[in-house]
């Protein structure tokens, strides 16, 4: 790592060679010294760290490298060849017409006759209140008795929000993850329509107890995938650090909040601890309690490996990485699977890399008498897991239905993080696990081409999309 044109690494290294060879320094100064390197070492270790060699997000990198284009892939600015574009076209039955007459006083003199008309369209939004009277008919009998017509059965009280206010709020607060006060100012000052904060978290505690029975749908569909993926993140409640949990496929998505990030908060929804399949994870060890198969996140192990080489000089990492990367390409270009030749001679490939690598990166000897185990450095760790799970690391590469990486997971859980930038923290247990079921039911429609309005509209009219099958009880 280089900091003001200073190699930091070379000049540690001359600093230390120097400590060597110098026989005068007592023996306090020496090790206070060796501690002070080492103090150095590890603080550039953490500043190296980045988005392109470990797990931190891109909004951490301190100086963010700009991407380059792929040899031969250099792209043009402006749209791609291939893409659905969104140009605003003309309607044929526009919802108003303003015809606009010819100032004939401009005119030179003469006759003139209308052939047609040249023909523009703006495009315009009208947001408004709309209050409608429900007015039941009273019929009285000649003995005076009196007869109401029935009212709807979602017309309850003598005044109320209507469904589209619930959904529009809940669409806010919950889909677009502005905040409360915020809503309330929207419905305030764009519709002239008093809604309380209060008001915004009873619509949210309706979907969610309305959304009861779709979560025991979607954990029966999760348990019979073949494949899922598994990711959590840390989340703040009410101070309390806690983890939001994520269990998801293309289909479907599950979301829960939890104290705890192991085994304690997978058993707690009853996913995970029975099912069969294959999941897809990035190897939190408490994963490896659970009876299924696993798949590791290749994304994780190559910016790993690029720390490796970058960082700690490893050969090997890099000659490992280009071969990931390289049955990765042959796997999209055999639509998902490998022959059995092909995943052979790959295999070897492997193996041998990591066979050289024990030289390279070889296991740290026990000092005589330490106790514990002896510290390993990061390219060691990850060397020793890609031997141990060399089947968990390999199985998209003849599986079609495991990816190479576990990015369906990130991706899903990534908004989480919008969340909290936006809102800073939950207040509740409550508010997270309102927040992780609807969120599981917005998540889940949006992957099955339902729009999250739509979706809330038929929500709060008791009804789910078709995708799901029966309608709410």
């Amino acid at each position: 790592m280089t900091i003001d044109n200073i190699d930091v690494k070379e000049t540690l290294k001359r600093v230390q060679v120097l400590l060597d060879e110098e026989p005068n320094l007592s023996p306090a100064l020496r090790s206070t010294l060796e501690v002070l390197i080492l103090v150095v070492q590890l603080m550039v270790g953490r500043l190296s760290l980045s988005s392109r060699n470990s797990s931190k997000p891109p909004s951490t990198d301190r100086f963010p490298t700009p991407k380059k284009p792929k040899e031969g892939e250099a792209k043009k600015t402006g749209g791609q060849k291939g893409r659905v574009g969104t140009t605003l076209k003309k309607v044929e039955n526009p919802d108003q017409i303003e015809n606009l007459p010819v100032d004939r006083s401009a005119l030179p003199e003469g006759e003139y006759t209308e052939v047609g008309y040249e023909a523009r369209q703006v495009f315009n939004i009208e947001i408004q209140r709309v209050v409608t009277e429900y007015r039941a008919q009273i019929l009285e009998d000649a003995h005076g008795q009196r007869f109401t017509a029935a009212f709807p059965l979602e017309v309850s009280k003598a005044v109320q929000y209507g469904n589209g206010v619930k959904a529009q709020a809940v669409y806010q607060s919950q889909y677009q993850l502005i905040p409360y006060n915020r809503v309330q100012e929207y419905f305030r000052d764009q519709l002239q329509l008093p809604i309380s904060q209060g008001s915004v978290f009873n619509f949210n505690q309706q979907a969610h107890a309305a959304l009861e029975q779709f979560e025991l749908t979607l954990i029966n569909r999760l348990l019979t995938s073949r494949v899922l993926h598994s990711d959590e993140t840390g989340i703040n409640i009410n101070g309390t650090n806690h983890w939001l949990h994520c269990v998801s496929n293309p289909q479907w998505t599950l979301f829960y909040a939890h104290a705890k990030r192991g085994m304690d908060a997978m058993e707690s929804k009853e996913v995970l601890p029975h099912f069969e399949g294959i999941l897809v994870h990035d190897h939190w060890k408490p994963y490896f309690n659970l009876k299924c198969q696993h798949a590791l996140c290749n994304a994780h192990h190559l910016r790993e490996l690029t720390y490796a080489h970058e960082q700690e000089n490893q050969q090997w990492a890099e000659a490992m990485r280009t071969l990931l990367l390289e049955i990765h390409e042959d796997v999209k270009n055999q639509e998902g699977k490998l022959s059995k030749d092909q995943a052979e001679t790959h295999l070897k490939a492997y193996r041998k890399i990591l066979e050289a690598a024990h030289t390279e990166c070889p296991e740290p000897i026990k000092p005589a008498g330490q106790k514990g185990r002896v510290k390993k450095s990061k390219s060691r760790n990850l060397l020793e897991r890609l031997i141990h799970f060399e089947t968990e690391t390999l199985r998209f590469m003849t599986d079609p239905d495991v990816p190479f990486t576990n990015n369906q997971g990130e991706n899903d859980i990534r908004m989480t993080k919008v969340h909290q930038k936006i809102s800073g923290c939950f207040r509740s247990q409550e508010g997270a696990d309102i927040f992780c079921r609807v969120r599981s039911y917005l998540s889940t429609c949006a992957k099955n081409k339902v729009s999250a309005s739509d979706a809330l509209n038929l929500l709060f009219e008791g009804k789910l999309p078709d995708f799901l099958g029966e309608p709410l009880s």
